[in-house]
């Protein structure tokens, strides 16, 4: 929709949170393919692609460099010399900041990364607030209102920066596809919560001491729809245009044989382990299509 509606020259697109793995530049393939798709529909002149690959510092874009050569063989190989060039870059740093110049950007995507806070949520809490919520690293069933607040309060302050910070890179037009993991706000056991167990029980083991395990909250925040509209309502730079809701069961293939299988517990805590590790536990996923009121 981007593309049809104002059909750039060059399509600068940003991946927020873009990681490293086989799943990397599975968006740079897939937007090309659309835009493809449209300039052999409609027959405009192919636009020139630039992606900006986006992650924290610490991120491997060395791993991704190297998977270049091939993926541009076989971008050639399927589109042929007539299709318009593709760019890739890397640009590290934090999205709850500014990493693009003014009006610059046609495309923000970002996929499972913004319920990742920029900090500990409880850091600014009193040491007797924090101790409310001792032997958990997370929001759980038992923890205090002030504890949900305080990462409430982190992800509001946190999404607030980042939608002032993309409207501001956005050129007119411009749209954002978000994509994150939420919850419906009915009490659930999260894989967050299940951590918590594994480490008390790993201090109770003597594996670790108690003043890390005191120390260690996980900074994530899920959040209803609700609470997300607030923030973009109330930050004002974007409408949602479009939203969609995926529940995505941890073990929903586990019975693909329509054998017993998902009657079995070990079978079923190595699919979920292989699930919390793969997608941090993701129950609910939410897409946000944002589009910039400026």
């Amino acid at each position: 929709m981007v593309y049809r509606d104002s059909s750039p020259k060059c399509m600068k697109v940003a991946d927020l949170g873009c990681s490293v793995g086989p799943n990397t530049l599975l968006l740079t393939s897939n937007i090309i393919d659309i835009v493809h798709t449209a300039c052999t529909r409609f027959n405009p002149e192919p636009p020139t692609f630039q992606f900006y690959l986006n992650d924290l510092i610490g991120n491997d874009f060395n791993t991704i460099f190297k998977s270049l050569p091939d993926f541009y063989t076989r971008l050639e190989e399927e589109k042929g010399h007539k299709f318009g060039s593709c760019f890739i870059n890397a640009t590290p740093g934090s999205f709850y900041g500014r990493l693009f110049p003014n009006n610059s950007i046609n495309l923000f995507h970002s996929s499972n990364s913004l319920h990742w806070l920029s900090q500990d949520p409880l850091l600014g809490l009193t040491r007797e607030t924090k101790s409310l919520n001792k032997g958990n690293c997370y929001i759980v069933s038992t923890s205090p209102p002030n504890v949900y607040k305080a990462y409430l309060n982190q992800f509001q302050k946190d999404f607030k920066l980042f939608l002032k910070s993309r409207s501001e890179e956005l050129v007119y037009g411009g749209a954002m596809v978000l994509v994150f993991s939420g919850n419906t706000g009915t009490p659930r056991r999260t894989c967050w919560e299940i951590i918590s167990l594994i480490l008390n029980d790993m201090f109770l083991e003597g594996l670790i001491e108690e003043e890390k395990l005191d120390s260690f909250n996980i900074p994530v925040f899920e959040p209803t729809i609700e609470e997300v509209r607030h923030v973009i309502k109330e930050e004002g730079s974007f409408f949602v245009q479009r939203l969609e809701i995926c529940n995505v069961p941890w073990d929903e293939c586990i019975n693909d044989d329509g054998g017993d299988s998902f009657l079995d517990g070990n079978i079923r805590a190595k699919v979920i382990t292989k699930h919390a590790r793969g997608s941090n536990g993701a129950s609910l996923v939410r897409k946000f299509w944002c589009t910039s009121c400026k």
